[in-house]
């Protein structure tokens, strides 16, 4: 079997055994899923604990083999390996290696990024290239924004920290400490273990907030906006033609 058949399977792309290879793995990503959710459960029985090691065993067993050949299939191996789904895929498996290592539980808990190539499975790619040159597009824009929102972050910082230092002096003893306070207020979270207690602190506080909707509205507005112009445009499709034919409207 050709190399280019083999990606062609494991892509999904084969006319014959494609989707099914595609589904299959795209079932033990979600089978993966379900396992890490289970060992998070209390009080498992011996039993149901081995039963979950084995599984995962077995599914990383897989997504080794199948990185491995895409690989050495790839006509062009570090292309691959560099790439957005050649990182997904090698995050996936880096848990194989740290799977008898318990202090490193968490980290195994990576290999649910591959859960990311189920978009593939929806034909999400056309919709995710949109988003990037959507991204893209408003670049220089987004890193505008981010100065502007930086300053501002700043600038609410040290006026908290002069409207409520005296009254809270452990709640706001320092600019770099109520940083906190303005990244929670900004960004219009409100966790509330800080608050302003004085008018002066209050009045700020109000101010602080209507900035904050402009800067969680703006960065939705460029995406969307550069999602309208990415988007292809309706009226630039050729026309369909009736079996007479006729233009269809």
């Amino acid at each position: 079997m050709a190399r280019s058949d083999i990606i062609a399977i494991l892509d999904g792309e084969h006319p014959r055994v494609g989707r099914g290879v595609a589904l299959f793995i795209y079932g033990l990503i979600c089978a993966s899923a379900v396992v890490i959710a289970l060992e998070t459960l209390p009080d498992l029985s011996p039993a149901m604990n081995t039963s979950l090691v084995i599984a995962e065993i077995v599914i990383l067993g897989v997504f080794i083999v199948e990185y491995g050949l895409r690989l050495t299939c790839s006509e062009k191996p570090l292309r691959y390996a560099f790439s957005f789904w050649g990182i997904i895929d090698f995050l996936a498996i880096v848990p194989a290696i740290l799977f008898l290592l318990p202090d490193f539980t968490t980290i195994r808990a990576i290999r649910l990024l591959r859960i990311l190539r189920l978009l593939k499975l929806f034909k999400a790619n056309a919709a995710l290239e949109r988003i990037s040159a959507a991204i893209e597009r408003a670049k220089a824009e987004f890193a505008i924004f981010f100065f502007i929102a930086v300053v501002a972050l700043y600038l609410a910082a040290v006026g908290i920290y002069h409207f409520e230092h005296e009254a809270q002096p452990d709640g706001f003893s320092s600019i770099p400490e109520s940083l906190w306070w303005a990244i929670a207020t900004l960004t219009t979270v409100g966790y509330g273990d800080v608050y302003p207690i004085t008018t002066g602190g209050r009045i700020f506080t109000g101010l602080v907030l209507l900035i904050g909707i402009g800067i969680v509205a703006v960065p939705a507005g460029l995406v969307t906006a550069a999602l309208t112009e990415a988007r292809p445009d309706d009226s630039t499709k050729p026309k369909e033609t009736k079996s007479n034919g006729e233009e269809n409207p």
